[in-house]
Parts: structure tokens; sequence; C-alpha cells
């Protein structure tokens, strides 16, 4: 059984993100013809460790049940951030997941990390999340953490553009 800390499960699968949360819309175009790299790179944690995160999976790949720990810092420092993949995908338009926040995390909600493919054949990297804070150390850091939420986001696209350039 799960413990996950919020209500809207799957929310960040259709979009459709619960009023009165805080949300983040990254979208960020890909390299074209790095759909495959760039899916793999998703699923398999490589895009978060090659942007400094530590992840902890008992799983190879994301998919539905599989709990992750990520961290950010060093030693004693390290900011640790439990989730559950609630969802995944792996198709020919659509490749990624979505994990939600478990007790311990420092917010509650879900994020998501989604890399599709369009009509055209443009390929796109996508994070949309919802959440609040949950620890006293995200409460307090207000604006800043909404800031760090959005720069995140951010750096994730730039590693995968990175990494799609490199094959």
């Amino acid at each position: 059984m799960t413990a996950l800390t919020y209500p809207h499960v799957g929310a960040t699968r259709t979009g459709a993100l619960p009023a009165g949360w805080r949300h983040v819309r990254h979208r960020v175009r890909l390299p074209a013809g790095s759909f495959a790299t760039a899916g793999a790179a998703v699923l398999s944690w490589r895009l978060h460790r090659a942007a400094g995160i530590r992840i902890d999976a008992d799983g190879p790949r994301a998919a539905p049940g599989v709990r992750v720990t990520s961290g950010l810092g060093v030693g004693p420092l390290r900011l640790r951030a439990p989730c559950e993949v609630v969802w995944s995908a792996d198709d020919a338009h659509r490749a990624g997941f979505g994990y939600g926040t478990l007790p311990g995390h420092p917010a509650t909600g879900e994020e998501a990390f989604v890399v599709s493919r369009d009509d055209t054949g443009r390929v796109w990297f996508e994070v949309i999340a919802f959440s609040r804070p949950q620890s006293r150390l995200m409460r307090a850091a207000g604006p800043a953490g909404r800031a760090f939420q959005t720069g995140y986001a951010w750096w994730l696209g730039r590693t995968l553009r990175r990494l799609c350039a490199r094959g």
C-alpha cells in the first residue's frame, strides 16, 4: 500500500492540475531525431543523474510502484525527497513518468517528466508539477522555493538537450 501525501494522484498525466496548488509547466524543444535517446534518458534516471541529482531507485526504470529518493547536496546537508512513480508512458509519441511525494519529502504533490513527439516530428521535453510546501524548510523558503522548482525544471531541460546532442 502506498503512502502518497496528496489526493490528486495521476493529475500530471492529463495535465489537468488541481486548483489551489503551485503549478510548474516548463517545455523545451529537443534536437530533431532525439526522441528515443531522450525517452530512454528520462525513463532510466539518466537525465536526473546527469543533472547532478543523486537517485536511489528500487528499479532500473521508472514504472508504476517504483520508489525513488532524490538527493540534492552533500553528506548531512543532502536534502532527501522520497517519491513513488504513479504512472509511466513509453510509446511511439510519449515517454516519461510522473511521481508523487511520500512522507519525508519537503513538499507534497506530483511531478512529471515527459518527452513527446508531435505530428510534425518535433521532439519536446516537458516538466509538469503541482505542489505545496510540506516541511518547515520549504514553507520558510517561500518564493525562493518556487524559484528553485522552476529553475530545476529549466536545468533538466538544458541537461536533456545536452545528452541528446551527445547521442
